[in-house]
């Protein structure tokens, strides 16, 4: 299993986490990869990816409740170095994990690497886009590759596909 340091102030490590390792950790999940938390299936998460990706790009669009002068207060979640704790409940997603939208891991995969494709060239070509996240409001092109490399680092983690190590 991979080790990858955990380091959200490092613009190195987010953009080789998620065009490198991210990728490869996907392809690598398992249909019967048990949650070391949480209630999600392998599947699950991938799907629940896709969402975070979508989110990014403005390709699927959920308003903020935020007060707006809470936003500078929350968004420092993204510029502190600790990881997601383990058993995170999004109160945006309920407490039972949606209906499956693919058929199976294989094709949520390939919607995934779709996906993650279309985040990473949406960013390259449009770098001042903002697009709306429904905890930070209004979120740039750096602030959503903060919010993804701590989302998505803190799922491998729970399907056991990195260990986690101090920045060397």
């Amino acid at each position: 299993m991979l080790t990858v340091p955990f380091d959200v102030n490092d613009a190195k490590l987010r953009h080789s986490f998620l065009t490198e390792i991210l990728p490869d950790c996907i392809n690598d999940l398992e249909e019967n990869a048990q949650p070391l938390w949480g209630k999600m299936s392998a599947q699950h998460m991938v799907e629940h990816l896709i969402w975070t990706f979508e989110l990014s790009t403005g390709k699927y669009y959920v308003p903020y409740d935020t007060p707006e002068n809470y936003i500078a207060r929350v968004k420092d979640f993204l510029y502190n170095n600790r990881a997601t704790p383990h058993d995170f409940k999004n109160p945006l997603l309920g407490e039972e994990p949606p209906s499956l939208l693919y058929a199976d891991l294989v094709e949520a995969k390939t919607g995934f690497l779709e996906e993650l494709t279309r985040y990473i060239n949406h960013f390259r070509t449009q770098p001042e886009a903002i697009h709306t996240h429904p905890l930070f409001g209004p979120v740039g092109a750096e602030e959503w590759q903060r919010i993804n490399f701590k989302h998505c680092y803190h799922h491998l983690l729970q399907f056991g596909l990195i260990n986690e190590s101090e920045k060397e």
